[in-house]
């Protein structure tokens, strides 16, 4: 029986991931993987939430700024990804901390990935604009034509997973749902899947701060430099959006704030549901550290 053990800590933006894996990291002498669908780009730093310098030269980090905004990058590229670099830490550990926001990067580590077909760039793109021009309705309206089955599932508050739904949909003529198989991967190492909770306003005074510390840190000037690339799919996220349209003359700096604060908690709580629906997952307060030690030791002495 494998006595390696893959701590998953999930939960929404703001809840303390970063800290805790790091905090488990240095106690369980190992490194952590990131889990994050825009920790990945290179050119995104402040936005993203993406540790500091003091926290990545405390820990080591994997598959944080290792591709492009000018590169696509889907969830089956991260999961070939990750499955390599957890190949080559399992080597050396017999614990090793995931964590991130994204489920279904999460997910795919967990459970696998169907095999969906490439797409170029050039599709996602042109719904992208068409999800711009018209908004999440529209596209999703789009999508019940197109694929009725996947229209009952998605998150139709998700525009992202709809735009790559209908370019599936476009580039392979077959509705999207047929690709999806939801067969079980087995995987080398077994899992012990946290998920950090703390009470709603808790969370939410925290992503406000989080948001007024990431413009003083210079959220605003980052924006400024990715905003001749504004339409990349990459940038079609919570915080740019919204600094794009301060850039436009659309907002004020305290409406662009706000708006931010309001997107990022209607984030949070999409993640929350997501978490709410994956089945056994031990919840903790982030606080809560030496319990959430005790339970990866009885899982770990459990499997020795």
């Amino acid at each position: 029986m494998s006595n390696k053990l893959l701590v998953v800590i999930g939960g929404p933006t703001g809840s303390g991931k970063t800290d805790l894996a790091i905090r488990l990291a240095l106690h369980y002498h190992t490194e952590v993987v990131s889990a994050d669908s825009r920790q990945v780009y290179a050119e995104l730093n402040i936005g993203v939430g993406r540790p500091d310098p003091a926290q990545l030269s405390a820990v080591r980090h994997h598959l944080i700024g290792h591709t492009s905004i000018f590169t696509p990058y889907t969830a089956g590229h991260y999961t070939r990804d990750a499955l390599a670099v957890l190949e080559g830490l399992f080597d050396q550990h017999d614990i090793v901390i995931l964590t991130g926001g994204t489920g279904l990067y999460v997910k795919a580590i967990m459970e696998g990935f169907d095999d969906i077909p490439d797409v170029p760039e050039s599709i996602n793109e042109r719904w992208t604009t068409y999800w711009n021009d018209n908004g999440t309705e529209a596209l999703a309206r789009r999508l019940h034509e197109l694929d009725p089955a996947y229209y009952e599932v998605v998150d139709q508050s998700n525009p992202m997973r709809m735009i790559r739904a209908l370019s599936v949909c476009e580039h392979t003529g077959h509705p999207f749902s047929s690709f999806r198989k939801g067969e079980k991967s087995e995987r080398p190492f077994h899992f012990l899947p946290l998920v950090l909770d703390l009470p709603r306003a808790v969370l939410y005074e925290k992503i406000n701060h989080r948001v007024e510390d990431m413009i003083a840190k210079g959220w605003l000037e980052e924006a400024k430099t990715l905003y001749p690339h504004r339409d990349l799919k990459a940038l079609q996220t919570v915080g740019y959006k919204e600094l794009f349209d301060h850039l436009d003359g659309l907002l004020t700096l305290p409406e662009t704030v706000a708006a931010i604060q309001q997107s990022t908690r209607r984030y949070a709580k999409r993640q929350l549901t997501w978490w709410r629906h994956q089945g056994t997952w031990h919840s903790f307060s982030p606080e809560n550290v030496s319990a959430i030690i005790d339970a990866i030791d009885l899982k770990q002495g459990a499997r020795s």
